[in-house]
Formats: C-alpha cells, sequence, structure tokens
C-alpha cells in the first residue's frame, strides 16, 4: 500500500493551497510509490435486482436464457478458469495473425472447439448463406466465448420448486411462444436466434454483423474482437492482472512515483494570464475544436418531452439553447475577440465526435442542419461516428443480450477519439487548414471557457511547442473525479522519465493511492482535478492515434462499480453489474513522457511537453452528469 509523506511550501494554488513537492531530490520523499498488489477477485457478483437473473452454468461460459428463480435464491457461479480462457484466446488469435488471407483466417476459427460445436444444424446452414467476412465476424465471435448472443442454445430454466412454481411456469412457456412468433403474424417462424431468421431477425443479425465489424476494425491494433474479449478477462481475472502489472513493474520499470503537480497558476500570476490569453488569441488561426459528444450520458437521463425518446447530452437546453450551441457560441466569442484586435476574421474548424447510442450522431447532425452548420459552413465540420461496444457482466465476462442477435451495447470511452480521428482523417483535414493544436472539451462543461481558461492553456501550448496541456483546478475531497499528477519514473536502462498524466478515480486502489485530503481538517484533495479541458498538438496527437498496437488506445479500464440496468425482449427489467472496456483521451499523455539520462534534482515541469495550468474550480469545471432527484438539496453535477 502506498504511503503518504508531507512537505510544506510557501506557494499556493488557491486560498486552500496545494502543498506540492519543491524538489525531485532523491532526498525529498515522493508523495506516494506505486506498490503493486493483488486486485479483489470479481466472479460470482449476483445481480442487484431483477426478477429474472442469469448465471454462468460452467466454465464454457454459456447463458441461461431466462431466470424465474428470485434474486435471494441466485447462486454465485463456480470460480470461472479466466487464465485457461485467457491462454486459449491468446493461442487462437496468435494462429490468426499468422496468416494472411481471409479464407486462412477463417479455417483457423473452423479448428476451434467453440466454432465447431456452432457448425450443425441450422445456424450451420445460415453461416453458409453468409459472406465470407460476415461468416468471419460470427465466428469471431463465438471463438471468443459469446456463442450465446445467436440464442440457438437457450434454454428455459423454470424453478420447480417452492410457491408460485406453476404461475411462473405459465409465464415461461408464454414468453418462449412470443419468442417464436414471426413478425408477420402467422406464429409460424422462429426468429429466436439464428435458426429461424424472420425479417426482425434479419434486420438484428444485420444489426448484429455492423457493430462486429466496427469492433473488428477499430480495435484491430489489440486483435479484434478476439482482442478485446482478452483485455476484459485479464480485468476480471485478479491473477491475470497481478500478472501484466509485475511484468510491467519488471521489464519496464524499477519503480514509478507519482507527485503532486505544479503549473501555472492564472489566478495568483495576473501578468502571465493575460500574456498567456494573448498568444492563444494570436494563434487562433492555427487552432481547431475537439468535442466528444459520443458519451451515453445515462445519467443524465435526459429525454424528449413530446416524443419520450431518450436524448444524448448534447441536446440539454442550458440558458435557453443546447449545450453544444453554448460550446460554437463560446467559440464564437474567441473568433470576434481576434478579429478586434488584429482586423481579421477567422473560422475555426470543429471536429465532433459523436456515436450511434441514443441516436447521438443523427441528433447532432440534426441540430447542425437546422441551424445551418451555426452559420459557419458545413465545410468547417467533420462529424465522426464512435463504434459501440458490448457490455459484459462483472461475474463472467459475458455480453449482456437483450434479446438474440442483440448484444446491449455502449460507447467504448472518449479516450477512442485519438484512433477515430486518425482512421477518419480528421487530422489530415486539420493539417490541411493549416491547423497545429486544438483545444478539447466536453459538451457536458459549460463554464470551461470563462475568462482567460481555455485562451491561456491553448496560448502557452502553442507558444511554447508543447504536446498537451490540462486545465486544472482544486478538487473536493471524495468526488467522482479523477486526478492530474506528475509522474516519475526509473527505467531499468537506468534513464528516468517525466510528465503529467491523468489517473481515474476507478483505478486509485490499483495505484495505491489515498483520496486525503491536503491538511487535517481540509475538504479539499491533495491532487487537482482533472476536467478533460485538453491542449492537443495535432501532429502528435496524429502519431500516437496511428500507432498499431494498445497505446493508440490510451488508458484502457474496465469499470464494474456500477449496476446496468436494460430491459429484455420480455419486457423484463434487469439490473446487474457489469461494464465495457473505455478508454480515456487525457491519458494520451502517457505516450509523451519525457525522458532524462539523471533523476531531476529540480522542478522540471517546465522541461516536459506536457503542462498543466490552475484556475478557480468555479472557471474551470461545473459539469450537469446526472439529473436532479427530487429530495436532492445540492445542484452539484445535476440538472433540475
Amino acid at each position: 500500500m502506498a504511503t503518504s509523506t508531507s512537505s510544506s511550501s510557501s506557494s499556493s494554488l488557491f486560498s486552500t493551497p496545494f502543498v506540492p513537492p519543491r524538489s525531485l531530490s532523491p532526498s525529498s520523499s515522493p508523495r506516494f510509490v506505486l506498490r503493486f498488489r493483488q486486485l479483489p477477485l470479481r466472479v460470482g457478483t449476483p445481480p442487484i435486482s431483477s426478477s429474472f437473473s442469469t448465471s454462468s452454468t460452467s466454465s464454457e461460459f454459456k447463458k441461461q436464457k431466462l431466470s424465474t428463480s428470485h434474486t435471494e435464491l441466485h447462486q454465485s457461479p463456480p470460480e470461472l478458469d479466466f487464465r485457461g480462457e485467457v491462454s486459449r484466446l491468446r493461442s487462437l488469435l496468435s494462429r490468426i495473425q499468422q496468416v494472411d488471407s481471409l479464407e486462412e483466417k477463417v479455417s483457423v476459427l473452423d479448428s476451434d472447439s467453440r466454432v465447431r460445436g456452432l457448425l450443425k444444424g441450422r445456424v450451420s446452414r445460415i453461416l453458409s448463406s453468409l459472406e465470407l467476412p460476415e461468416a468471419f465476424l460470427l465466428k469471431c465471435m463465438v471463438a471468443a466465448g459469446q456463442g450465446h448472443v445467436l440464442g440457438d442454445n437457450e434454454k428455459v430454466i423454470v424453478e420447480s420448486t417452492g410457491s408460485g412454481s406453476a404461475l411462473k411456469k405459465a409465464f415461461c412457456i408464454l414468453g418462449d411462444m412470443v419468442e417464436k412468433w414471426s413478425l408477420n403474424g402467422n406464429g409460424g417462424g422462429d426468429h429466436g436466434g439464428l435458426g429461424g431468421l424472420g425479417i426482425g431477425g434479419k434486420e438484428e443479425l444485420r444489426n448484429l454483423l455492423k457493430t462486429l465489424g466496427q469492433m473488428e476494425k477499430f480495435y484491430d491494433c489489440i486483435g479484434g474482437i478476439i482482442g478485446y474479449q482478452i483485455l476484459v478477462l485479464e480485468h476480471l481475472s485478479p491473477l491475470e492482472a497481478e500478472a501484466n502489472w509485475s511484468h510491467l513493474h519488471e521489464s519496464v520499470e524499477q519503480f514509478l512515483k507519482l507527485h503532486v503537480p505544479h503549473g501555472h497558476n492564472l489566478v495568483e500570476n495576473t501578468e502571465y494570464a493575460s500574456q498567456a490569453a494573448m498568444w492563444g488569441i494570436e494563434g487562433l488561426p492555427e487552432l481547431g475544436e475537439i468535442y466528444p459528444l459520443g458519451g451515453a450520458g445515462d445519467r443524465l437521463g435526459l429525454v424528449d418531452s413530446k416524443t419520450g425518446d431518450c436524448l444524448p447530452a448534447a441536446m440539454l437546453p442550458y440558458c435557453g439553447r443546447t449545450l453544444l450551441e453554448g460550446l460554437i457560441r463560446d467559440l464564437q466569442a474567441r473568433e470576434y475577440l481576434h478579429f478586434k484586435l488584429y482586423g481579421k476574421q477567422s473560422i475555426t474548424p470543429v471536429a465532433i465526435m459523436t456515436s450511434s447510442v441514443k441516436n447521438n450522431h443523427k441528433h447532432v447532425t440534426a441540430l447542425c442542419e437546422r441551424l445551418s452548420w451555426f452559420g459557419r459552413g458545413q465545410q468547417n465540420f467533420r462529424l465522426f461516428e464512435q463504434p459501440l461496444v458490448p457490455v459484459v457482466a462483472a461475474e463472467d465476462g459475458q455480453w449482456l443480450i437483450t434479446r438474440p442477435l442483440s448484444p446491449l451495447c455502449k460507447p467504448g470511452g472518449h479516450g477512442a477519439i485519438w484512433k477515430l480521428a486518425y482512421d477518419k482523417g480528421i487530422f489530415q483535414w486539420f493539417n490541411s487548414l493549416g491547423r497545429k493544436g486544438a483545444t478539447v472539451r466536453q459538451v457536458s462543461n459549460v463554464v470551461a471557457a470563462t475568462d482567460l481558461t481555455l485562451l491561456a492553456l491553448a496560448g502557452i501550448g502553442l507558444h511554447n511547442q508543447k504536446k498537451l496541456g490540462f486545465a486544472s483546478c482544486q478538487r473536493n475531497l471524495g468526488a467522482t473525479e479523477g486526478i492530474n499528477v506528475l509522474v516519475e519514473k526509473q527505467k531499468l536502462d537506468g534513464q528516468w522519465a517525466y510528465g503529467l498524466t491523468c489517473i481515474e478515480y476507478t483505478e486509485f486502489d490499483k495505484f495505491g493511492i489515498r483520496d486525503a485530503p491536503i491538511g487535517l481538517g481540509s475538504l479539499q484533495a491533495e491532487f487537482p482535478a482533472n476536467t478533460n479541458v485538453l491542449y492537443v498538438d495535432l501532429r502528435s496527437a496524429e502519431k500516437a492515434g496511428s500507432s498499431q498496437d494498445a497505446t493508440c488506445l490510451p488508458g484502457i479500464v474496465l469499470n464494474l462499480k456500477k449496476t446496468i440496468s436494460y430491459v429484455d425482449y420480455l419486457g423484463i427489467q434487469h439490473s446487474v453489474y457489469g461494464g465495457r472496456l473505455e478508454c480515456t483521451m487525457q491519458n494520451i499523455a502517457d505516450n509523451f513522457l519525457n525522458t532524462f539520462t539523471s533523476r531531476c534534482n529540480k522542478d522540471i515541469e517546465s522541461e516536459l511537453d506536457t503542462f498543466i495550468v490552475f484556475n478557480e474550480r468555479k472557471r474551470v469545471t461545473s459539469s450537469a452528469k446526472r439529473k436532479r432527484k427530487p429530495t436532492d438539496k445540492s445542484l452539484h453535477q445535476a440538472y433540475p
């Protein structure tokens, strides 16, 4: 477990100051020392609340379609052989990657025991009617242990004992009948899986193939569909996680320490803040804007009052306008300021990452079209859609499904933006318009452009040719926010690496971080808050996004601390522990560490390719993340 030591400092960032170390000399005590320890086992976690629960029946990860047993009767499955499954999938993936043609890859998949079990009966006939690339995708999914998505081998489990069992059985039989009805109303078809595809089944199959195709392409850097599942199981398995961390610790670095970062204080040093803002205004013609809008925004619970449809966060009304309109108005204000000072009009290109969840892409596109692209011209916008990824159960890593052929999917985190921007030509587009850097902000943060914050952040980044910059502020103790840290590493070759980065609050335990106050009785946390307000050098981001390994998907996490609620095709509400692989856009900073031949004995932030600026919290972040409950007395991160 990491330990914390205190040190004194005469400088302060806020009215209640951070207490950063003044030196990184060998004699000074670091704030935190990373210790590697075994993670808790995440198997056998029961559902939170569900009229019908699912459980794993064997190490083959077979899922029950329907269970009428009450939640309190749920039995935890036997301990699953995660390590054996990871080993099997790694071996299979290695053999697939060793051959070139698609025919050879399919042949390798056909040799897998799970796929061989699929090549029988009705499923085999359906597969034979598909094109080879489509069959490859389905076989990858089955080989990854997700054959239950196809639905053909599902069984209805009826609890035969206890009161009410007859009623339960009747409902199960009725559910099975409904499932087998064809959509033409004749009742003669069976569209409960691949075995009897009606009109609806074919549409669901097309949607499934689209999702799998996007997964295979986007995650090609880690092995596609199979590589995605390997990472899921590695995060679920404590033995695999421990092995991975130990390998990193021994082969890459001798130790790693985390320090409270220093940076430019825009509140205290007003003269420098003004100069930095002028750099930002002057450099506006060399800047672009990037908005990651693809998140699900489930906590916000935004619904169209007329249609009842779920809406993305970008459509939330604020001061009479949607949040997206607010971002564009902030940008236009900075452009007008540039015009008043320099007499030249500059139109900043805007790249927006959307997704298909809650019809996000359609809503954002329709808003832009309805407002005539905000009077800026469609040619100054690029919208690119983020792929969705399957949500997995915490107990066994199985993909959750709402019905056969329909896995429950959500966006895979805003960290997808860098690889996706490269794949979709966004960096090339910025470059063709002469843009060198970009500011990045989330749509739910309505105050990020207050006063000098964005201008100073971009100005410092452009003027000093930095690769990445963070806008930060004080963090309240216990807040569900990530933190910014200064990383110090010593590698096995004796060199030292330094850089600013972010650690998500869900990863505090892994890094041995205590959420401690800066002083006795203080409500302010020791480390500053990560706000996801960034400056990025576009050429550096493009290089990171174009890498052919996992570094183009920074900060991959599997957050299983939240419950996933969904309704299945029988109208049954489920609430279970689960999550999906997510990567975090701010952790692209891990690609920009600076290396030195010896340990630095003084503050080295000014020599790094990454930097951080501080301002008052009310001028940096105030996100609308969740809908306020009627009983809430606080409006913190909520909208009424």
